[in-house]
C-alpha cells in the first residue's frame, strides 16, 4: 500500500505557466525512489508538492489516504516528511548533535532522551562520537550531508525527501550516502524519495520516475 499517491497532479504559476501535468505517481514505505529529469522539466517544484511546501494546481496528493491539503501544513511536515537539502542547511555555530537536538523540539513531539537518540541516529549514518561533538563548520561535505540526514530521521518521519543530496559529493562519498538511505529504507521501512540529475543514483534505487522534458511524465521500472 502506498504511504504517499498523487492522483492527477498538475501544477502551474500563475495559473497559466504549467510546469508538471497530470502526475499519477504512487510511493511506498520500503523502498527508494528517484525522481529525474533535465533541467526546468519541474523537479524541484514536485519536490515543493511532496513537501507541502506548495500545493497543487490540479489533482491532489495523498498522505496515508488522506488529502494532504486537509491535513495541517506544519504538522505534516515536522512530523511525517523529513527533508534533506543539497546545501545541508545546518547551523554552523552548533555541533552535530546539537543540530539534530534542535529538529526534534521543533517538531514537537514528545522524544525522551533526545542527546542519546541524536547520538544513536548519528551513529546510525555513520557519524562517531568524536564527530558527532564537533562544530559542523569543521566537517567535510559527506559528513555534513549525513549530519543533515540524521536531522530528518530526529522525528521519526515516514518519507524522507532529499533534494540532489549527493550533487556536492564525489563519486566515492555519493555512493556511501545512497547506502545510508538504501538502509533506511529496506532495513526501517522508510519510503525515500530522491531528486537527482545522477545517473548513478538513478541506477541505485528501487525505482525512477522521469519527468520529460515536454513537461509529461513517464514511470521507468528497474530490471
Amino acid at each position: 500500500m502506498s504511504i504517499l499517491k498523487l492522483e492527477n497532479v498538475s501544477y502551474a504559476y500563475d495559473g497559466r505557466n504549467r510546469v508538471l501535468k497530470d502526475l499519477n505517481y504512487q510511493f511506498e514505505k520500503g523502498k527508494t525512489y528517484a525522481i529525474v529529469g533535465r533541467s526546468g522539466a519541474g523537479k524541484t517544484t514536485l519536490l515543493s508538492l511532496l513537501s507541502g511546501l506548495t500545493s497543487p494546481t490540479g489533482g491532489k496528493i495523498l498522505f496515508d489516504g488522506r488529502d494532504v491539503q486537509r491535513i495541517d501544513r506544519y504538522q505534516y511536515r515536522s512530523r511525517y516528511v523529513g527533508v534533506v537539502f543539497q546545501q545541508f542547511n545546518l547551523l554552523p555555530h552548533l555541533n552535530a548533535v546539537e543540530n539534530v537536538e534542535l529538529s526534534m523540539r521543533a517538531s514537537g513531539k514528545k522524544i525522551p532522551e533526545k542527546r542519546r537518540r541524536a547520538t544513536d541516529l548519528l551513529d546510525k549514518v555513520d557519524l562517531d562520537e568524536g564527530l558527532a561533538k564537533r562544530r559542523v563548520l569543521k566537517l567535510s561535505g559527506g559528513e555534513q550531508q549525513r549530519v543533515a540526514i540524521a536531522r530528518a530521521l530526529s522525528f521519526d518521519p515516514d518519507i524522507l525527501l532529499a533534494d540532489e543530496p549527493t550533487g556536492n559529493l564525489d563519486l566515492t562519498t555519493q555512493e556511501e550516502v545512497m547506502d545510508i538511505f538504501s538502509r533506511l529504507a529496506h532495513e526501517e521501512n522508510k519510503c525515500v524519495i530522491v531528486v537527482s540529475h545522477s545517473p548513478e543514483v538513478a541506477a541505485s534505487v528501487d525505482e525512477v520516475y522521469e519527468l520529460a522534458s515536454l513537461r509529461q511524465s513517464k514511470k521507468r521500472r528497474k530490471g
